[in-house]
């Protein structure tokens, strides 16, 4: 199993630029801002600024430059499929819970090994300004 690196959450304000304006109708409810990330059932929690909740679907290969394609939405949740250069793929379903909390479900391959996880995901508020 690909382990579950503080350094990938590093690039998550980063992928922003690769959303479409607006989003899906299910990510306007949440917004962007300062986000803690735990991994189901014992990860670590990690806090990451995030620029686009969109990103959030890329969490196994948010460093990567990868082409993202949302393929389904409706009222609680959007589905996501990515494919990154040299043979990474992904696909994550990304539900609202509450406009604060997100499920994250993430499948696909990383580093030629698969990977199948799920992330919960709870905003904690604004972004720290430097």
């Amino acid at each position: 199993m690909v382990e579950f690196t503080v350094m990938k959450w590093l690039a998550l304000p980063l992928l922003a630029a690769a959303a479409t304006v607006g989003g899906p109708s299910a990510l306007k409810l949440s917004s962007p801002g300062l986000w803690e990330l735990r991994k189901v059932p014992d990860g670590k929690p990690v806090r990451q600024c995030v620029g686009d909740v969109a990103a959030l679907a890329q969490i196994e290969h948010s460093a990567g430059r990868c082409a993202r394609k949302l393929i389904s939405s409706d009222g609680t949740g959007v589905v996501f499929r990515y494919n990154c250069p040299g043979g990474d793929f992904g696909q994550s379903k990304l539900t609202v819970v509450t406009p604060r909390a997100l499920t994250i479900e993430t499948q696909g391959i990383s580093g030629g090994l698969p990977f199948n996880y799920v992330v919960h995901a709870r905003r904690m508020g604004n972004c720290p300004t430097v």
